[in-house]
């Protein structure tokens, strides 16, 4: 007789998970094709910014490669390869969550277009660099052909149109904050969660950090003592999917199964966010 297995968690789409990285990824690089410099062009930009469209603005000084590069192939567009990391907001080995590529190519935006894009972005995420923007650096946009999104869960090739279509996650925006400060001060609560790991990740030299969370669920990370050893990552599903962060404290003491205090959403220091 077959064994049956008990029903995967449910996480969230690749799209929604897409949308949720593109936006929250702090660390970003462009890479070129090798036809456009002696080798892979590979450059951190001074500043990134990636609506749900995919179509990502990026801030490089004016004689930067890639800026001459896009300036000498004028409308033609230059055809790059964007990489975002997501980082975990935690100290853990392995940190980097998931990435997503995002292909396309790469024009310059005129001036007057390039204050207006700097203001949009600063309405939404304030940074003194948009200042330099017109006084020594320029702002590149990428049109998107491609999205390739790769995490804890698999490895997905979408649309753009598709991680633009997809909704929000509603903890995307507080989930890191909140997730730093659950390991900085509430370490009474990741103990309580040690019964819901499987059995042969409960023992006491195994550490244990929270790694993500969405609407669907929290996400742990299981080190062992062995530091060459693999690391665990357990996702513990909620009773229902949360619709504000304000749910995030109530729906870890639903896991917990007991009212002690669990962490809401408040507001928590950049650093302590690991911004």
């Amino acid at each position: 007789m077959a064994r049956s297995r008990p029903p995967a968690p449910p996480v969230p789409t690749p799209a929604e998970r897409a949308r949720t990285l593109a936006g929250r990824a702090r660390h970003a690089a462009v890479i070129g094709e090798p036809e456009q410099s002696d080798g892979d062009l590979r450059a951190a930009p001074t500043l990134h910014h990636v609506p749900a469209t995919g179509a990502a603005t990026l801030q490089f000084p004016d004689d930067h490669a890639l800026v001459l590069a896009a300036r000498e192939r004028g409308d033609a567009l230059l055809p790059v390869m964007l990489e975002l990391s997501d980082v975990a907001p935690v100290s853990v080995r392995r940190p980097v969550r998931g990435l997503l590529w995002i292909s396309g190519r790469l024009r310059v935006l005129p001036l007057r277009v390039a204050r207006r894009a700097a203001l949009r972005i600063a309405a939404e995420q304030p940074d003194e660099r948009l200042l330099d923007v017109g006084h020594g650096e320029t702002l590149l946009r990428l049109e998107p052909t491609m999205v390739v999104l790769s995490d804890a869960e698999g490895t997905e090739a979408l649309a753009p149109t598709a991680v633009a279509a997809a909704p929000p996650d509603p903890v995307a925006a507080t989930g890191d904050a909140w997730l730093a400060h659950l390991a900085a001060a509430h370490a009474n609560t990741l103990s309580a969660l040690v019964p819901r790991l499987p059995v042969h990740l409960r023992r006491p030299g195994n550490r244990i950090a929270p790694l993500g969370v969405d609407r669907h669920g929290l996400r742990l990370r299981i080190e062992t003592e062995d530091p060459d050893a693999t690391d665990h990552d357990v996702r513990l599903p909620f009773d229902a999917p949360l619709s504000c962060p304000g749910q995030l404290g109530e729906a870890v003491r639903s896991l917990i199964g007991c009212p002690g205090e669990v962490p809401g959403v408040r507001p928590t220091s950049r650093r302590a966010a690991g911004a």
